[in-house]
């Protein structure tokens, strides 16, 4: 729910003149004083006084605009039929921080929609907090959505205290994209036309790759768009220092475990994929985009969120799971998913209604997936309608390898402490800090982290 402040950030000043506040009255004090700023429109939900009456009404909170609103607008059009006699209204915010204070501020005073879209990475800060309610999943059942059609990689990330507070939508992952023409010419498709991801599987062969790309597309081998971002460097590091065996072990008040030779050889591997040789070394995220758009770059290291962009540049778009480098199975990514914001006093009827009209949102995935999201509702995946989808249906396994940030408080999408990591990575990537002492910094970083009191 809040968001780490970064390390040259000064902290607010204490109330010097009394005792410091407990942490629920300073949450009363933030939705009051949100209350006056905001207005009481957005602690009631944002939602019109008409739909709130309206018990035919699920009324939803999402971060979707854009190509993605669109196509969410189409997906609750098609799901009409699964949901009879119920009406969908979206309330669109704002991304990143803004949404999810003002979801926390909602939920908090028990006024928020009735559900709402949330990262699954941005858990760990609202349901340990009883910002959230937990979905029935035998009423989910009955309307045809149970566990087992979920990879195991996303729904683990659903629970609580062995109870589900989030229903994925789908995975998005970090994957790579590709021109096919210099990658066939630089010897890298397999015969079916898929990225050979033997050739990716070492470090070595990895840059290997990309000097062959160089060669093949007489430009640029591998983009990638980190400067000044503040999540790139943290999703293709830590998606490869998971890909190493190791994860983070972090405990609330205490200090991270980790695996600094592993964090070090992760970081000295990055700094050579950016050195400027066959690979572009300063680049941001836009100018990676247009690098790969106008085929200067051969392959590029994105979100499959930019599908859109890339196919409309190059309608035979190639695309594949991140390969795997360091010899276990990893793909960073994170899962749009619906959450229950919590109310006192739920009317029953209405949260079965809330849970039809998910299960039948979930059912039409199909369409979703033309934004380059892979539906996390696994029968949609199956379906030879999917496997017709190009590339998406080349990346789609992705979804059985995928990491989501550590589940801490102070982690997960447009989270400080991205940006806080993104910065040492940085450093390391166009400063030349040496790799071992940046993940130094890292672990410092991380311990500041979490000698910071969990919201919870």
């Amino acid at each position: 729910m809040v968001d780490l402040p970064g390390p040259r950030a000064a902290s607010a000043p204490p109330d010097g003149s009394r005792a410091a506040p407990s942490r629920r009255g300073l949450l009363r004090a933030s939705l009051a004083s949100a209350a006056v700023l905001l207005g009481g429109g957005a602690l009631a939900g944002c939602g019109s006084a008409s739909a709130a009456s309206d018990p035919r009404t699920v009324r939803m909170w999402d971060l979707f605009s854009g190509a993605d609103g669109a196509l969410l607008d189409e997906l609750i059009g098609t799901a009409r039929s699964e949901m009879p006699g119920t009406r969908v209204e979206r309330t669109v915010l704002e991304w990143g921080t803004p949404y999810y204070t003002k979801l926390a501020m909602a939920s908090a005073g028990g006024r928020g929609p009735d559900v709402a879209v949330s990262h699954m990475s941005r858990l760990a800060g609202y349901a340990p907090l009883g910002l959230l309610d937990p979905w029935d999943t035998d009423l989910l059942a009955e309307f045809g959505v149970r566990e087992q059609d979920f990879a195991e990689a996303v729904w683990g990330r659903t629970q609580f205290e062995n109870r589900t507070f989030a229903i994925p939508l789908d995975t998005h992952p970090f994957i790579v994209f590709y021109h096919p023409e210099p990658v066939r010419e630089a010897g890298l498709l397999t015969g079916d036309g898929s990225l050979d991801q033997d050739a990716f599987s070492t470090p070595e062969r990895f840059l290997e790759a990309g000097r062959e790309l160089a060669k093949a597309s007489g430009k640029q081998g591998i983009a990638f768009g980190y400067v000044n971002d503040t999540a790139q460097g943290w999703r293709l590091f830590y998606g490869l220092y998971r890909q190493t065996g190791n994860d983070f072990d972090l405990p609330i008040g205490g200090e991270v475990t980790a695996n600094t030779d592993a964090m070090t050889e992760v970081i000295a591997f990055m700094q050579k994929l950016v050195d400027g040789r066959a690979n572009p070394r300063r680049l941001d995220y836009p100018a990676a985009l247009a690098n790969f758009t106008n085929g200067q770059s051969a392959m590029i290291l994105s979100g499959e969120w930019e599908l859109g962009t890339f196919r409309a540049a190059d309608p035979k778009l190639g695309a594949a799971p991140f390969p795997t480098v360091f010899g276990t199975p990893a793909v960073y990514a994170d899962s749009h998913s619906f959450v229950l914001p919590h109310r006192p006093d739920p009317d029953e009827a209405h949260r079965r209604r809330t849970h039809q009209a998910v299960a039948a949102i979930l059912k039409t995935g199909q369409t979703w997936a033309k934004a380059g999201h892979i539906p996390a509702y696994q029968p949609v995946t199956r379906t030879r309608e999917y496997a017709r989808l190009e590339p998406q249906a080349r990346y789609a396994q992705a979804a059985d390898h995928v990491v989501l940030d550590p589940a801490v408080w102070f982690a997960g999408a447009g989270s400080d402490f991205q940006n806080s990591m993104s910065q040492v990575l940085q450093q390391a990537l166009l400063d030349g800090l040496a790799p071992d002492r940046a993940a130094r910094a890292m672990v410092e970083r991380i311990n500041t982290a979490l000698s910071k009191p969990s919201p919870a």
